[in-house]
């Protein structure tokens, strides 16, 4: 049972240009439904051994099986999707007769609206790297200051190589791959960091000088996701911002400040990567009173900090 999903992963991956993270997610999801469909008992005692054997009821049974976990709404919702997904996929191959998802509701989910954190929070946390000058701090000025200036995934961040920022034309090219690869611009404030750490940081970091990427670790080798929530929470906690910062927020932040200070929705959504401009536009639902107004080369910034 297991060979289908491999397949249905391969599918995804070369038919539907799914990204590394969520064919993960997949995996995860439906190794899990794999284990839950061969240790289930149906009524007749006999285990199950093929997938033709699943049916509403194995499947409603995984649903109550998931809510007894006590997952978040979101967990159980993107399981359900992934099962479905990959029902749907079988039922599609002619591997099954029918799809037993099809009748099968996915859990409501509340979303909530992204979190921004105030331009003028953003000033103080793109700066305290340089409280201190030294080859970590010039890396963490350049890499927060790429964050904010591109709104890149962290995924993407951590996977930059050296040849993946066009220092003559001020812009990054980053993303998954194939498709999802774009071209982003970055303020002159963020070049200047990138070339301080290319020209006094990194050469103290490089370890192996074949190693492709831009930003190192102290073992000289590429950073880390977990690495990089680390640096970012440490710069929160040295300027004391309150709020929950994650790797993330920043993104959330780039995209509102950009909408707020007049930003034209495309445009944001094509920085961002987002496939659909619906999912750009939530950003402006965001109830901001972070007084991002203006824009200026191409960082958006306050009244009050154009006024200082």
């Amino acid at each position: 049972m297991y060979r289908n999903v491999t397949q249905f992963l391969d599918y995804m991956v070369k038919e539907k240009d799914c990204s590394a993270n969520t064919t993960a997610a997949y995996q995860n999801d439906l190794t899990q439904f794999v284990q839950f469909v061969t240790d289930y008992a149906p009524p007749t005692g006999a285990k199950i051994t093929t997938w033709r054997e699943v049916d509403e009821h194995v499947v409603q049974n995984y649903l109550i099986f998931l809510k007894e976990q006590e997952y978040a709404s979101s967990t159980v919702a993107r399981k359900v999707a992934s099962v479905k997904s990959f029902l749907h996929y079988l039922s599609d191959m002619g591997q099954i007769t029918a799809d037993p998802s099809k009748r099968l509701d996915s859990p409501k989910v509340k979303k909530s609206l992204p979190r921004s954190i105030r331009p003028q929070e953003i000033d103080r946390l793109l700066a305290a790297p340089l409280v201190e000058r030294s080859p970590k701090t010039l890396r963490d000025k350049a890499l927060l200051e790429v964050l904010y200036a591109t709104g890149m995934r962290v995924t993407e961040l951590v996977n930059l190589n050296l040849d993946s920022v066009d220092l003559e034309t001020k812009s990054v090219i980053c993303g998954d791959g194939g498709k999802r690869m774009r071209t982003v611009p970055i303020y002159a404030e963020g070049i200047e960091a990138i070339e301080a750490y290319l020209e006094s940081g990194r050469p103290q970091l490089i370890v192996d000088p074949s190693e492709p990427a831009l930003f190192l670790n102290h073992r000289g080798q590429r950073l880390t996701r977990q690495g990089l929530w680390l640096i970012i929470k440490h710069y929160v906690k040295q300027v004391g911002i309150q709020a929950t910062v994650t790797p993330h927020t920043l993104r959330h932040s780039f995209a509102t400040h950009l909408l707020n200070a007049g930003a034209d929705l495309r445009e944001v959504q094509e920085r961002l990567g987002h496939a659909s401009a619906s999912t750009t536009q939530v950003y402006r639902q965001v109830n901001d009173d972070h007084g991002a107004e203006v824009v200026i080369d191409g960082r958006p910034v306050s009244r009050e900090t154009k006024a200082a």
